[in-house]
């Protein structure tokens, strides 16, 4: 489905909108040419209110309100009558209500900090999960901080009975500034009546700058209000740039332990032999308002209070009116539909075609945009044009941390990768593993129109709704698989620690191809803590023991030890995913430099005693693990040396059809030269090792025909292993690899590098870490060329060219998946 999806449009509705785009015209100058789908990060003001203001500040004298004069007193008064009406725009009782100014939100809600901070023994702190950055920056002030979301509200009293203190703060948005979502007014009231008297004092602590700024903010009922709520003036009005903290006089007590104090809150002071004050005590704002107040913004407030009401009528009628263009705008951007049938947008905002979840939501939508083959849009890119084509629209995190991780999938650990990665707030680099970043934030206000919003459908419709595959970007077409090959991946296997332990990859399970190889590949090593060389299997045998197991969920790296483990020492050690750069040692604080495979290396080296000692302890060798993470230059980079060897150029021996072949991209480097550009981590010479199942039977077929044993595919250390159902096809063929161009498994391409050299670790048995004589007798007599024994196949990813698909920006494979290779032609 193309085009705008129009929502019914009542006469009243039509009226509103009609009064907006006059106002824009004749009130907004600043607007014009521009589409405005940002009010909750640039809200802009009227002219009346410009011209009002400068005509009060050239009319009048204003000064500090700390004084007797006329000026002062005048100054006090328009102060005074703005706190009131403050108050009443939000319907709260002066009895039961106290306002103090604050440059802003945020300001406000460290002055609750301030005093919480303060109280003997501190506090603990509740806050959910949508919070803004501000809110959730409290939990450092605190003595313990647990993030809740809506399925632990109810249980949220249970987890907490343990609390740390006699003071407990509770932090929730009225709505979420990321995507709109409302949270339960009724929770303030809810928490502190069923917060047991046993854990001391619940205070609760509503952010409603995202709220009011487009609806209406009831206070009448004091019994249900927060204790504290926090405003923006900024994002109501434009101007002036002031927020406040609004009050619950039942709560005023928690300022008392509040030490500062500042000009202007004192009614005394002594400060020579004694140090003695006393705060003023008549009204809470007295107390908090430290220093000279902001006199000229607070009287600009009272002005656009006016004003404001004068353009728009009620907070209620501005409601009523961002809410039919937000689902306006949300029909539309759910309508857009590729050539194919998929989405456009990928929406996290509350859908607005439902009534239910409709209620749920404010006046913003929060989206994704992706192409007809699944791949993400770059928020930078989308800016770029949407800048040059005069959109007024945010997109990134939006300071809301927890709202971005929900809506994307993002773990914690995922997080903290991308941050070592190189990510950070603002960075191109907005699409990492597969997954965005952050989102595209519209957010609509009182003096946006439907011109905004059906203009805005338009572009997206214009630059990013694909209804056929565009010439310039054509798909690459890949051939199915002949119907009589079966060759497939058999397994899959990783070896997170250089010459350790591997671990399988589940069936069905997808796992990222990277650059420099499989996702996790051999990204860390242990290091000798005297000679700087890295372990291996070759003289230590027992890291064959060493058995790693990726918990995501948790973002750790989990190593157990299989053999017997040392008394006193840990059977587990856990490391994070994550490069925090705390865990390491300072760059240039090692000594001694590292080598691995011959190559000079700058491994991050870990600190923690406990993890360095676990391995030391283990492994009977003194000894620090180290990480080798991808994307660094000079020392912490390394190339592949494989390459295409005498026997795969000359013999042709198994040069056999291939069902389901297809041509040969160029072949190999026929030099170490030519492969210097394929990065790899910590393996020894490429980014990936193949075996193929059909090589090994017919490698344990001569094994056993000499009275030995089977050896398992383990032994090898291959990351994927191909095999076939049916040992008659030419598909499976013994060292048919040999003969292998290219691979494709799934959807991925890979290039052949060449065969793989063995040495006499192949005799490792990986289970019990014992060696033994096979299998590298029998390759020394079956598989020797020019005097080397190989086993095998180096390869490499071949990036897809063409259209960007999801499989592009995440390439990914599985167990299961098809293979078809490519063979070289004879000479």
């Amino acid at each position: 489905m193309t085009g705008i999806a129009k929502t019914r449009e009542s006469a009243a509705e039509r009226c509103y909108n009609e009064d907006v785009e006059r106002l824009r015209d004749d009130e907004y100058p600043m607007l014009e040419g521009s589409v405005y789908l940002d009010h909750a990060g640039t809200t802009p003001y009227p002219k009346s209110l410009v011209d009002a203001f400068a005509k009060d500040m050239t009319a009048n004298l204003f000064g500090n309100p700390h004084s007797a004069s006329s000026s002062s007193q005048l100054s006090t008064s328009r102060i005074e009558d703005t706190r009131l009406r403050v108050l009443q725009w939000f319907k709260a009782d002066p009895a039961e209500f106290d306002v103090v100014f604050v440059a802003n939100a945020t300001a406000g809600i460290k002055l609750v900090v301030e005093a919480l901070r303060a109280v003997p023994g501190g506090f603990d702190y509740l806050y959910h999960q949508t919070c803004h950055t501000s809110l959730i920056g409290v939990r450092e002030e605190a003595r313990s901080s647990t993030c809740f979301d809506d399925s632990d509200a109810k249980a949220l009293f249970d987890r907490t009975a343990t609390a740390a203190s006699d003071h407990t703060l509770l932090a929730y948005p009225a709505q979420s500034n990321m995507d709109g979502r409302r949270l339960p007014l009724r929770w303030s009231h809810q928490f502190r009546q069923s917060w047991p008297t046993s854990r001391g004092k619940l205070y609760t602590l509503l952010d409603a700058a995202a709220l009011a700024a487009t609806s209406a903010l009831d206070l009448s009922d004091s019994v249900r209000a927060p204790d504290f709520t926090v405003v923006s003036f900024y994002k109501i009005f434009g101007f002036p740039d002031l927020g406040a903290l609004i009050v619950r006089r039942q709560a005023e007590s928690v300022f008392d332990a509040r030490r500062y104090f500042g000009g202007g809150t004192v009614d005394m002071v002594v400060c020579r032999k004694e140090n003695w004050h006393a705060s003023k005590r008549q009204f809470l704002h007295e107390r908090l308002e430290d220093g000279t107040l902001p006199v000229h913004s607070i009287l600009a407030l009272d002005l656009a209070m006016k004003i404001h009401r004068g353009l728009f009528g009620s907070m209620e009628k501005v409601a009523a009116h961002t809410a039919y263009l937000t689902e306006r705008l949300d029909r539309g951007l759910r309508h857009l539909r590729h050539g194919n049938g998929t989405n456009v947008c990928t929406i996290y905002s509350p859908d607005r075609c439902d009534q239910k979840d409709a209620l749920k939501g404010g006046p913003i939508v929060a989206f994704n945009i992706r192409n007809q083959y699944g791949a993400w849009i770059s928020l930078a890119e989308f800016e770029k044009l949407a800048v040059l084509r005069s959109f007024h629209v945010r997109t990134g995190g939006v300071c809301n941390p927890g709202g971005i991780a929900s809506a994307l999938d993002l773990e914690p650990w995922e997080m903290k990768q991308n941050f070592s990665s190189g990510f950070r707030c603002g960075t191109d680099n907005d699409i990492m593993a597969g997954k965005p970043t952050g989102v595209i934030r519209a957010s609509l206000g009182a003096v946006s129109t439907m011109a905004d919003v059906d203009n805005f459908v338009a572009f997206v419709d214009e630059f990013y709704r694909e209804d056929v595959p565009s010439p310039l970007l054509q798909q690459p077409v890949h051939q199915s698989p002949a119907p009589a090959s079966d060759l497939h991946v058999d397994s899959i296997i990783v070896y997170p620690i250089k010459s350790c332990g591997g671990y399988t990859i589940p069936m069905g399970k997808e796992w990222e191809v990277r650059p420099e190889g499989l996702a996790w590949d051999r990204e860390w090593c242990l290091l000798h803590r005297g000679s700087g060389q890295a372990l291996s299997q070759k003289r230590h045998p027992k890291m064959a023991l060493l058995r790693p197991l990726f918990d995501f969920e948790r973002g750790e790296l989990r190593v157990s030890y299989a053999g017997m483990t040392p008394p006193g020492v840990e059977s587990e050690i856990s490391v994070p995913l994550s490069n925090n750069p705390a865990m390491f040692e300072a760059l240039g604080q090692r000594s001694l430099p590292s080598r691995v495979c011959g190559d000079e290396i700058s491994p991050h080296t870990y600190v923690s005693d406990r993890i360095n000692d676990f391995f030391s302890a283990v492994l009977g060798v003194p000894c620090v693990l180290a990480r080798f993470p991808p994307g660094g230059q000079g020392k912490n980079m390394r190339h592949s040396k494989a390459h295409l060897q005498s026997h795969q150029k000359l013999s042709k021996s198994y040069n056999l059809p291939l069902p389901g072949s297809f041509p040969a991209p160029p072949s190999p480097p026929d030099s170490d030269t030519e492969s210097a550009q394929q990065r790899i981590l910590l393996a020894n010479e490429s980014p990936i090792l193949a075996i193929n199942l059909a090589s090994l039977a017919a490698l344990n077929k001569e094994i056993v025909a000499k009275g030995g044993q089977e050896v398992s595919p383990a032994v090898f250390r291959a990351n994927v292993v191909v095999g076939s159902k049916s040992s008659t096809l030419d598909g499976a063929a013994p060292y048919a690899e040999d003969n292998w161009s290219s691979l494709r498994i799934g959807q991925q391409n890979f290039k052949m590098l060449g065969s793989c050299r063995r040495c006499h670790m192949v005799s490792i048995n990986q289970t019990t870490a014992e060696k033994s004589e096979e299998p590298f007798v029998t390759l020394s007599k079956t598989r020797r060329f020019d005097g080397k024994v190989f086993f095998g196949t180096h390869m490499c990813h071949i990036p897809a060219t063409g259209a960007v698909g999801w499989k592009t920006q995440f390439p990914t494979i599985k167990i299961g998946d098809m293979v078809q290779a490519g063979v070289y032609e004879e000479d």
